[in-house]
């Protein structure tokens, strides 16, 4: 299994900048996918997840500026980030699970998810 984003960069505040996530050895339409980020000096914390049947749940931190979706002809998972803040700043991986629907409550951490790719850094400048 790997999981590939990209999409990171630099940003200015206030910007949209969608990461994509591509699957192999993995279906995404079946699994339990998940967005996590690690800002400097900070914990690792879940921003987004996505069920096999389409449903999401997000961190409040993110909520109503961050979409997750995924193409499941492509095996890829997205994350359309709006209205960007330099809070935002941090290293996004892409996670799957092994279960069509994430088992656990709240968003999980990177260590319930099964697979996880390299990360991509995102940095918002003010």
């Amino acid at each position: 299994v790997q999981l590939v984003a990209s999409g990171g960069g630099s940003v200015q505040a206030g910007g949209s900048p969608s990461l994509s996530c591509a699957a192999s050895g993995l279906p995404v339409s079946s699994r339990c996918m998940g967005w996590l980020r690690q800002a400097p000096g900070k914990e690792r914390e879940g921003g987004a997840n996505m069920e096999s049947d389409g449903s999401t749940s997000y961190a409040d931190s993110v909520k109503g500026r961050f979409t997750i979706s995924k193409e499941n002809a492509k095996e890829t998972l997205y994350l359309q980030m709006n209205s960007l803040e330099p809070e935002d700043t941090a290293m996004y991986y892409c996670a799957a699970a092994l279960y069509r629907h994430c088992p656990w409550n709240g968003l999980g951490t990177l260590a319930d998810f099964d697979y996880w790719g390299q990360g991509t850094q995102v940095t918002v400048s003010s």
